[in-house]
This record gives C-alpha cells, sequence and structure tokens, in this order.
C-alpha cells in the first residue's frame, strides 16, 4: 500500500508557540534590563620609586600613625597563632615587632638623592670601578621573612665617580624594604645608572633565603 506525504496536524485555534506568545505574533519585547553603571576608568597605581628621583612612599610620620595599627595586626596573628597576646612573655611582642618591622623596612623612607647630591664628583677616571661584599639584609615580599647576603657592583666611569660608601647606602635604600632578589638587583643599577650616566654598570646579588 503506497503511503502519501506526512502532514503535521494542525494545531487547535488559539495554540501558542514554545515561547508562550500566540502563534504568528512576534514576542513582545520585555522590560528593560537595569541600566548597566558606566565602568570607572582604570586607576593606575604608583609603585615606589625605583630610581633617582622619586618620592618617599615613607616618613617618620607615618610610622607614628601606623605604629599602632601594625602593633594591633601582630597582636592578631599571635591569637591565630593559638598564642595568648596577653600572657607575660607576649605582652610587649606586637609593638616589639611593629617596630622591627619598620626598621627592616627603613628603605621606604629614603631616596636615593638624599645620599648622593653632595657624593658624585668630576673626574677624568676611566678604568673599572669595583665594590664588593658589601652586606644586604632584605625582606621577602612573598613571605615576610628576611634574606641576606652580599652584593657586588662594579661601574666603568663616564667622567663622574661616587663615593664608594655610598655604594653600600644605595644597597641598603633598596634592601630595606619588601622585595625579590631580582628586582633589587635591577634597581641599585638603575639607581647608579641614572645618578652617574657611566659607560657601564654591572650588579650581583648573592642571597640566602629563610622562606620555606
Amino acid at each position: 500500500m503506497e503511503k502519501g506525504p506526512v502532514r503535521a496536524p494542525a494545531k487547535p485555534r488559539g495554540a501558542r508557540c514554545s515561547n508562550g506568545f500566540p502563534e504568528g505574533e512576534p514576542p513582545r519585547p520585555g522590560p528593560s534590563g537595569p541600566a548597566e553603571k558606566p565602568q570607572r576608568p582604570e586607576t593606575k597605581r604608583v609603585q615606589p620609586a625605583d630610581g633617582w628621583k622619586g618620592d618617599r612612599p615613607r616618613s617618620e610620620e607615618d610610622n607614628e600613625l601606623n605604629l599602632p595599627n601594625l602593633a594591633a595586626a601582630y597582636s592578631s596573628i599571635l591569637r591565630s597563632l593559638g598564642e595568648d597576646p596577653q600572657r607575660q612573655g607576649l605582652l610587649k611582642t606586637p609593638w616589639r615587632a611593629a617596630t622591627a618591622m619598620q626598621f627592616f623596612t627603613k628603605g621606604y623612607q629614603e631616596t636615593i638623592s638624599d645620599v648622593l647630591n653632595d657624593a658624585i664628583f668630576d673626574e677624568d677616571h676611566d678604568e673599572m670601578v669595583i665594590v664588593k661584599d658589601i652586606d644586604m639584609f632584605s625582606m621577602c615580599e612573598h613571605h615576610l621573612v628576611p634574606f641576606v647576603g652580599k652584593v657586588h657592583i662594579g661601574y666603568l666611569p663616564n667622567k663622574q665617580v661616587l663615593g664608594l660608601s655610598k655604594l653600600a647606602r644605595i644597597v641598603e635604600i633598596y634592601s630595606r624594604r619588601l622585595q625579590v632578589q631580582e628586582r633589587l638587583t635591577k634597581q641599585i643599577a638603575v639607581a647608579i645608572t641614572e645618578a652617574l650616566r657611566p659607560a657601564g654598570v654591572g650588579v650581583v646579588v648573592e642571597a640566602t633565603s629563610a622562606e620555606p
């Protein structure tokens, strides 16, 4: 027996489409959603000064104002470790730890120009200047634990030289901050380059970290 074409059954009157509207009637626009808030322009974060003319990220006044908050944070750390900040041996620990952290990061209170403005001398000298084994102490920014070591600096003068003791001061300014070894090495080299415009500069940092 031959079969004819298969036709879909007619829909009853009043049938509605799957979208809930009567068949043949276009969907009505729904209520508009809440207006999107305009996005704020991204604020560019100011990084601590890397070079010769940078601003001082922190002052002595900042230290005094922030010390109570920093001490309170250390009290919270002690409680989180299961200790009692009120027991005799820990009564002054939060304040001592807060003061020590400010000392360990005192490089934020200084700029290169503070140290070097009166220590650059014109000199017709073109032989390499090398200073080795400069003591370095810093704080790892990832774990807030110390890393210590030695810094070796060499530069090829270009009509100007720097007092040798000032190289150690450059190391101290940048190491006494929250750091990573790679950035510390670069900042020391950039500071010397901007201050002296030497024919060349090299910096080696050898360090050991206490991080886990």
